[in-house]
């Protein structure tokens, strides 16, 4: 029997799919789930203005629905932009945040980008928690303002194979 100090694994099954553009809404909606408490406490919340910046800004071609159960539980986007790759929207319903299934969605991402030989960009608002991952998987400062952290993350070699 477990008992309080025990350390459980719980495994989730999760899967990826790529987005289509009728989950604007679902993602819109996450988004605004995800980012209030933050944007609250920075006193950037604007219950229209969240989402609208996601129907905006989305595009389906870069975007990855995450599902754990069959439903969407989360969204991650890669986009392409002059040499470097964004990562964005990478917001994961709170329901199943903690159970490693954004460590694991993130760095199956960072291979495909270090396949790819991509420096990886990002934007997380200041004092977020996330943070905090993207610093376990190797992200680093680059600049911020009052609201927002830019990070960036070189891509990792890869062993040379043995022959």
């Amino acid at each position: 029997m477990a008992q309080a100090g025990d350390i459980l694994t719980i495994v989730v099954d999760w899967a990826l799919r790529p987005a289509s553009r009728d989950d604007v809404e679902d993602v819109a909606e996450l988004r605004a789930v995800v980012l209030r408490p933050d944007l609250e406490r920075l006193g950037r919340y604007d219950e229209r203005r969240v989402r609208q910046r996601l129907r905006d800004g989305f595009a389906p071609e870069h975007t990855w629905m995450i599902e754990v159960g069959g439903g969407v539980a989360g969204c991650v986007a890669l986009r392409p932009e002059q040499g470097v790759t964004w990562l964005e929207h990478f917001y994961l319903d709170p329901d199943v945040q903690g159970m490693g299934i954004g460590s694991a969605v993130l760095a199956g991402l960072l291979e495909l980008c270090d396949r790819e030989g991509a420096v990886v960009r990002l934007n997380v608002l200041r004092g977020s928690p996330a943070r905090r991952l993207y610093e376990r998987h190797g992200f680093t400062l680059d600049t911020e303002d009052d609201v927002d952290v830019f990070m960036r993350r070189a891509p990792r070699e890869r062993p040379a194979s043995r022959r």
